[in-house]
């Protein structure tokens, strides 16, 4: 015989809610750590070669071709 409150699901049903609702919210908080924060995953170098570009510091010829040698030595 199955006991359920008057107007709700049964009992065991509540239980089941609440793990696939811990669940899902374990996979939503692994799989947004797992996103990349932007400008994540680039070098010091880099990150460094883009600031001055941005303050016009080197031209963008000097630039790319920086970026280049950068690219090159990580291979």
């Amino acid at each position: 015989m199955m006991y359920t409150y008057p107007h709700l699901m049964p009992m065991g049903a509540g239980w089941a809610a609440i793990v696939l609702t811990l669940l899902v919210a374990i996979v939503a908080v692994l799989l947004a750590g797992l996103r990349p924060v932007r400008g994540e995953g680039r070098s010091t170098a880099e990150r460094t070669l883009d600031d001055r570009f941005a303050r016009d510091e080197i031209d963008t010829e000097e630039y790319e071709q920086r970026l280049r040698t950068l690219h090159a030595a990580h291979r």
